[in-house]
């Protein structure tokens, strides 16, 4: 497992660096990030042993079942699923630094409360339903900019970018019109130039469509299944706020 997870760990690097040539990008401008939804902590740690850094769960009961094992390796966590309002404190318990997923005004307006009651401030990104599915979460793109004005106003909220899940297709000219409407509503916000708020990050593009992604302007790929294997569950589980 551990020789595995390393050779798949190598080969997403070739293929980030790859795709970076091809759109003329330095390589060290797209960060990759583990998506560690299912994966067991043990295998976790073999990739933060062998060099990574940057994480996220997609589940507060994960985060919380696998942090006392990972705490021990330094590392970067970021949250990436539909959080609720009523596991903010568990997010900020268990060491999230950013929450890529912010989506509405509610969760904005409580998680910037929490916050000040901690004397903290954390990292967010936008998340932008650029697929208008409604199997999926996130702001519409329409109604984006009005949702980064309010958040700006958050003063424990730093708005560093954008994220998205673009469409799951096997067409990739399709996925690649959601990850470039998320990089014309970037372009948009910087036009503004709103105090407070930086475009700089741009989290798109996954296991089978990280090459899209990066040639759209993903600064962030968020990869699992092509490092750890696939998992027992379907992705459309992790958009479920119920489950």
């Amino acid at each position: 497992m551990t020789e595995k997870i390393i050779e798949n760990m190598a080969t997403i690097k070739e293929r980030i660096s790859n795709a970076c040539r091809e759109s003329g990008r330095d390589p060290s401008t797209v960060k990759l990030l583990l998506a560690t939804k299912t994966v067991a902590a043990e295998c976790i740690k073999i990739a933060l042993q062998a060099g990574q850094t940057l994480i996220a769960e997609n589940k507060v009961q994960e985060l919380k079942e696998k942090y006392g094992i990972l705490q021990e390796i330094p590392h970067t966590s970021h949250f990436i699923g539909h959080l609720q309002t009523n596991k903010i404190k568990d997010i900020l318990k268990y060491g999230v630094s950013c929450l890529q997923s912010l989506d509405r005004f509610d969760l904005a307006e409580k998680l910037n409360r929490r916050l000040l009651a901690e004397n903290k401030t954390m990292d967010v990104l936008i998340q932008v339903n650029t697929s208008d599915e409604e199997s999926k979460f996130g702001i519409s793109p329409d109604k984006t900019v009005e949702l980064v004005k309010q958040v700006a106003n958050m003063e424990s909220l730093n708005i560093k970018g954008l994220m998205t899940i673009g469409l799951l297709s096997s067409e990739a000219e399709k996925t690649r019109r959601c990850f470039r409407l998320l990089r014309d509503i970037q372009q948009q916000l910087i036009a503004l130039a709103l105090p407070g708020v930086e475009m700089k990050e741009l989290s798109m593009g996954m296991s089978g469509d990280l090459e899209t992604a990066i040639g759209e302007g993903a600064t962030i790929v968020r990869v699992g299944t092509a490092i750890f294997g696939q998992r027992p569950t379907p992705d459309s589980y992790y958009w479920n706020e119920n489950k």
